[in-house]
């Protein structure tokens, strides 16, 4: 079985090509107000930011985990992995790019399941970048982790849905033209059954559908809604992958959703890796540079394992997409691992800068906010563990031996 890591040349061309527009095109324009709360002017964040986009699409990175006949690039999840890793050297690139959550995971799900008419109407408007929309599934009431759970309730009454809940966390719905939302149809059969919920495609602005609050986080007010549904009607042709497939339809959309996090935060901990390595290099104390101390290496040390260890379970399991095979395993493996990984690496990073990490001269700071929410979004921590554990139980109990349960590697 041969194993090589190399790039094809039309892959690293892709690579070399995404790198030099991120690095020299758009970290340039957008250094200045890469959080936009220090921008100078809201139309001044907005000219920018779409000219970069404009400037994206005349380059030919636009939609890079899209089929060409939709616009995209046509890349598979290796390919894809190389992309987002130099996209996310700042946080804006991956939405110049066109392939930021919750957009991406969104268009994969509308190209998957919605129907002709549902993919004019809302998924060409998105691959254009006209558009942008939302996910609305977790609610207070119940444990995010567990979606069959849900309290959102959608009656019929003729040609139309009648539906009734609560949603809270939802990203990017202030921004929303539109939302895929999961709702609870089914009212007879078991509580916990994945067989319960139904998507529905529900235009924003509409009556019923109420924009309670921005949630404030640790990283500020950032367009993580508080929904209110009240009587929302919505026509039964706005059902997304037919009744009673809203389960299947949010593990479909997660699973290549949390890799393409994972691809994103690689970037993040390599970026926090390098500033940790740099500043050693440049700080004198008692006597030698932190480079040359023995706490500072084992820092170093440790984030390097984890980051080549990441890196790798991130490219194993893309390539198990790719190869159209169950990945489901190496996807909450590698969400498990990059989550904390990231968290520990830009945690390593603030101690070599001292107070310095600790203060918003650096983006330290601002990366280790938003670092914290990855050890939860898409999956608690404690859900892939669960399913981690029951996968190498079902494994040995199946084969006597754990080995498909940790990547069904040739070692």
């Amino acid at each position: 079985m041969p194993i090589d890591f190399t790039l094809s040349p039309e892959t690293e061309a892709i690579r070399q090509k995404v790198r030099t527009f991120i690095q020299e095109t758009v970290l340039p324009a957008v250094r200045t107000f890469d959080d936009e709360e220090k921008v100078t002017t809201r139309d001044e964040y907005l000219r920018t930011i779409f000219a970069l986009r404009q400037k994206a699409k005349d380059e030919g990175l636009w939609l890079p985990h899209m089929p060409k006949e939709w616009g995209g690039m046509g890349l598979g999840h290796v390919d894809l992995a190389m992309v987002q890793s130099e996209a996310a050297k700042t946080r804006l690139g991956p939405w110049i790019l066109n392939c930021q959550a919750p957009d991406e995971g969104n268009m994969h799900t509308l190209l998957h399941w919605a129907t002709d008419e549902q993919k004019e109407q809302y998924l060409r408007p998105l691959l254009e970048g006209k558009v942008m929309s939302c996910f609305a599934m977790t609610e207070p009431e119940v444990a995010g982790s567990d979606p069959t759970l849900i309290k959102t309730f959608a009656v019929q009454d003729g040609e139309e849905w009648v539906i009734n809940g609560h949603k809270w966390f939802i990203s990017n719905a202030r921004r929303a033209s539109f939302a895929i939302l999961v709702a609870r149809t089914e009212l007879d059969v078991p509580e916990g059954s994945r067989g319960a919920n139904t998507a529905f495609i529900v235009d924003i602005p509409s009556e019923g559908w109420t924009d309670v609050r921005e949630v404030e986080t640790m990283h500020g007010s950032t367009g993580h809604s508080e929904i209110r549904i009240t009587d929302l009607r919505v026509h039964e042709s706005k059902i997304l992958g037919g009744r009673g497939n809203g389960h299947r339809l949010g593990q479909y959309r997660l699973g290549p959703a949390r890799l393409a996090h994972c691809m994103r935060w690689i970037s993040q901990a390599e970026t926090a890796l390098d500033m940790m390595v740099e500043r050693s290099l440049n700080r004198y104390s008692h006597g030698s540079l932190l480079a040359d101390k023995q706490g500072i290496q084992w820092l170093i040390a440790d984030s390097a394992m984890e980051l080549y260890q990441g890196k790798l379970m991130v490219l194993h399991a893309a390539s198990k997409i790719d190869a159209g095979v169950d990945f489901r395993t190496e996807v909450s493996m590698a969400k498990h691992f990059v989550a904390n990984s990231l968290n520990r690496i830009i945690d390593r990073a603030i101690q070599v800068h001292g107070a310095l990490g600790y203060s918003t001269d650096t983006p330290l700071a601002n990366m280790y906010q938003h670092a914290r929410w990855a050890r939860f979004a898409d999956g608690a921590d404690e859900i892939h563990q669960m399913r981690i554990a029951q996968n190498a139980i079902a494994a040995f109990r199946d084969h006597g031996t754990t080995r498909t349960a940790t990547g069904d590697l040739p070692i």
